[in-house]
């Protein structure tokens, strides 16, 4: 967690913009919270860390310190050591398209589909009694990116079984009226 003047796409002072620029070449994962946005937590934390400035890095709720020390641990090595790392995007994609043996990446949700595309599949998938997730690009442009590289397919809704690709609303359409659909879904064939 960096406490910081500004945000990490709008830093408010050099050392705030230094110490991201730093966290962000390095790859490390990390949330951010401005204490221009809340005087008593920007006086409390000094006290708090006995830590008169800012920004302020912590790692599993200890503090590091300031910009100073990042320098010298990123000088060290031990930088890397100490923070955690991002989840590269390609692992992140292949983790969502497992997180469940029927997976649907679509606008919207189950409850509420933002797209006419997405709602005709969610239809056509709740007429098949198959549990599945749902996962809302709209909700995360990397991944509704990503996606789209990853599997080579350019649109949404993308259906996902057991981590392989099934394909968009056409595809569902031609499966259901082949009748195989749920033999699909089922990870039968």
């Amino acid at each position: 967690m960096l406490f910081m003047k500004g945000s990490p796409k709008e830093p408010r002072c050099g050392f705030s913009r230094q110490m991201v620029e730093i966290l962000s070449s390095h790859g490390v994962a990390f949330s951010s919270f401005d204490v221009f946005s809340d005087e008593e937590v920007r006086q409390g934390l000094k006290g708090f860390s006995q830590w008169p400035t800012y920004p302020q890095l912590y790692v599993a709720g200890e503090l590091v310190g300031g910009l100073d020390i990042v320098k010298e641990l990123e000088a060290s090595g031990e930088l890397d050591t100490i923070c955690p790392k991002a989840q590269k995007l390609e692992d992140r994609l292949k983790s969502l398209i497992n997180k469940a043996p029927v997976m649907l990446f679509m606008k919207g949700s189950k409850q509420m589909a933002k797209c006419g595309f997405s709602k005709q599949i969610i239809e056509i998938m709740n007429n098949t009694g198959v549990d599945y997730e749902t996962f809302d690009i709209l909700e995360d442009e990397e991944v509704r990116q990503g996606l789209k590289s990853f599997s080579n397919w350019p649109t949404y809704p993308q259906l996902y079984v057991k981590g392989e690709l099934v394909g968009g609303l056409d595809i569902v359409k031609e499966l259901k009226e082949s009748g195989e659909l749920l033999p699909v879904l089922k990870g039968e064939n």
